[in-house]
């Protein structure tokens, strides 16, 4: 009685990976994350080693996954992988609330973020030179 899933033949099939409840604000991840889209993923797992970002690690984590998704899962080729997308969303808010004087208390907002990273095999690419 169940349907049949329909398979779609894309050419550009990406690899997706997801990092839930990651300890760091949106603010301080989407710089990080804008400069890794549209790079190689060799570059990327090179730049983030040398980050002296705290959270660049589970950056690192999360793009080492998605590209042993596509090793296993689709059989493509690791030099020729692109970070597609990569970016962040809000999760939950952790508050905590800190002592301050005359019997008042200050709230303490700890941030939990997702980040998602979308990898794709990219194209024969075209060398650049002289028009003839």
């Amino acid at each position: 009685m169940s349907k049949k899933k329909k398979t779609k033949n894309n050419k550009n099939k990406s690899v997706k990976s997801v990092n839930k409840n990651v300890r760091s604000s949106t603010k301080k991840l989407n710089p990080i994350l804008r400069s890794l889209v549209g790079k190689k993923v060799d570059v990327v797992i090179r730049d983030l080693t040398f980050s002296d970002k705290r959270i660049s690690k589970d950056i690192k984590k999360t793009i080492s996954s998605a590209v042993a998704n596509a090793e296993n899962n689709f059989q493509y080729d690791i030099d020729k992988l692109i970070v597609k997308e990569a970016y962040c969303g809000k999760q939950i808010v952790m508050k905590r609330f800190r002592p301050r004087a005359k019997g008042r208390a200050s709230p303490i907002l700890k941030h939990y973020s997702n980040v998602t990273i979308i990898l794709s095999e990219s194209k024969a690419m075209e060398a650049h030179g002289t028009k003839s």
